[in-house]
């Protein structure tokens, strides 16, 4: 029996999201990335395709918990599929890029997500970005660096993230592991800002 409502990935781009949370499904089923509206091109799979219009209709109705806008396309979580997913009996893994959605998202819900910062270093970004074929490596690297800057500007005795996870230093089983014990553990006391800012110093350091 999980202790906490859902699971919020927050990461740069090529630290794993989708892989972990496809993991995280294979070792609990109940765990399931949340399928979010998508308005714009692309990739349609995983997605709730829709126009500008119905997300407007979902936005005038006060459905829509959470709207990010990248690589020219809207995102969105809609409560509704929230709610569907949980009746279900689902544990619903939401992603995350910015600490503004983190922190929008978290007060939207008003219930306790466990929190969880991927990571990897930017040359190992490159890497993954290149070798899984994206065309946009630059701009997903210059994403990397936003995200960078986005999480040192942190306030120290800011708490964000429950956990804490280097994505390059493990495998994507054994971090949906580690998610999946801490989920099945309950609401903890999140990290500090100062504990981010010395887990995020360690980027440099080589893989071990």
């Amino acid at each position: 029996m999980t202790g906490v409502r859902g699971v919020l990935l927050f990461g740069p781009p090529a630290a794993g999201k989708d892989t972990i949370s496809e993991a995280l499904h294979a070792l609990d089923a109940r765990f399931a990335q949340l399928v979010k509206v998508k308005v714009g091109t692309g990739r349609t799979a995983g997605y709730r395709m829709a126009t500008a219009e119905q997300l407007g209709s979902l936005r005038a109705a006060g459905r829509i918990l959470l709207e990010t806008e990248r690589y020219g396309n809207t995102y969105a979580v809609d409560r509704d599929d929230l709610d569907a997913m949980r009746a279900a009996g689902g544990i619903p893994v939401v992603h995350v890029g910015s600490l503004a959605h983190l922190r929008q998202f978290a007060g939207a819900v008003d219930e306790p997500w466990l929190q969880v910062l991927l990571w990897l270093p930017r040359e190992d970004c490159a890497v993954r970005s290149a070798g899984r074929g994206d065309r946009d490596t630059d701009e997903r690297l210059d994403v990397w660096d936003a995200t960078l800057k986005d999480l040192a500007a942190a306030e120290p005795d800011e708490e964000l993230f429950h956990l804490l996870l280097r994505t390059d230093l493990r495998t994507a089983e054994e971090t949906a592991l580690v998610v999946w014990q801490a989920a099945a553990a309950g609401p903890a006391p999140a990290r500090s800002g100062r504990e981010l800012t010395a887990f995020l110093s360690e980027t440099a350091a080589p893989a071990r």
